[in-house]
């Protein structure tokens, strides 16, 4: 199933991740949750990636909920009944906070509507592109409902938290320029799928140790403690002097070549305690 609904093509050390379910605007269904997380969870653990792109097919990058799924008693009788929720994350938070375990930079490039669901996905990336045209909404109050997918914990590190609300609360759609504004996307571009890409390779240049390590730091002690976090940092720091792809950085710049990085130390963020 996730072959089908979601693509994933690895070349250079980039994983271009694709929803591919353009005849309904990547809309989630039941089996795209699932097929969601697991394209990213397999992400996790792949130590030749060093960077993610995160798109979708067709008209739009994914248009929220499928309304289909509120007509199937099975799918929707007990959503948070047994092997979807009671754990953290639950099976619809997962296909956010998917993107915060991959080891490395997400960079989701978003186009058309961006709505409820998709959008909540969208901020589980670490950086956003959006074309200019690009409509946002986290549209969940107009079903009567909540953000549910990690909006609540994402958003905080985006936007003030009066803006979180009135985008809760109304429900409102969001042009592209006043998101960017907002910070609810990092960047326009016409062509963001082309700029993701290219982003992606630029970081994949770089020693993957370092990347990879400054994602944990800032996504680890972004709202904690300053005494913990300058520990953190130190411990990072550690483990990235005098490294083998350290070393090679600096070789590389010093005789102007390209650098031939070998894998990141760490298989995912499990490997990493400052303890």
């Amino acid at each position: 199933m996730t072959a089908e609904l979601v693509t994933v093509n690895i070349q250079a050390g980039v994983a271009d991740v694709r929803l591919n379910r353009p005849d309904k605007m990547n809309a989630l269904s039941i089996p795209m949750f699932d097929a969601i997380a697991e394209a990213g969870k397999q992400l996790v653990s792949n130590r030749k990636i060093r960077a993610v792109v995160l798109s979708g097919e067709g008209a739009s990058f994914c248009a929220g909920l499928d309304l289909e799924n509120f007509a199937d008693p099975q799918a929707f009788a007990d959503p948070f009944g047994p092997g979807r929720g009671g754990f953290t994350p639950n099976f619809y938070q997962a296909c956010a906070a998917v993107w915060a375990e991959v080891p490395v930079p997400v960079i989701c490039a978003l186009h058309g509507v961006v709505y409820g669901g998709g959008l909540q996905i969208a901020l589980g990336a670490d950086i956003r592109i959006a074309h200019p045209g690009s409509r946002l909404s986290l549209m969940e109050v107009k079903w009567g409902l909540v953000p549910d997918m990690g909006a609540s914990q994402n958003l905080r590190d985006l936007v003030r938290l009066d803006v979180a609300k009135e985008l809760m609360f109304s429900g409102r759609i969001v042009a592209a320029e006043e998101a960017r504004q907002l910070g609810l996307v990092t960047r326009l571009h016409d062509a963001p799928r082309e700029a993701a890409l290219k982003m992606a390779v630029e970081i994949a240049s770089r020693n993957p140790d370092a990347v990879c390590f400054g994602k944990y730091l800032l996504n680890n002690t972004w709202h904690g403690d300053r005494h913990r976090g300058l520990q953190t940092e130190e411990y990072i720091a550690t483990r990235v002097l005098h490294s083998h792809n350290q070393k090679e950085a600096v070789m590389a710049q010093l005789e102007k070549r390209t650098a031939a990085f070998s894998e990141r130390q760490i298989t995912d963020f499990n490997d990493i305690s400052i303890d």
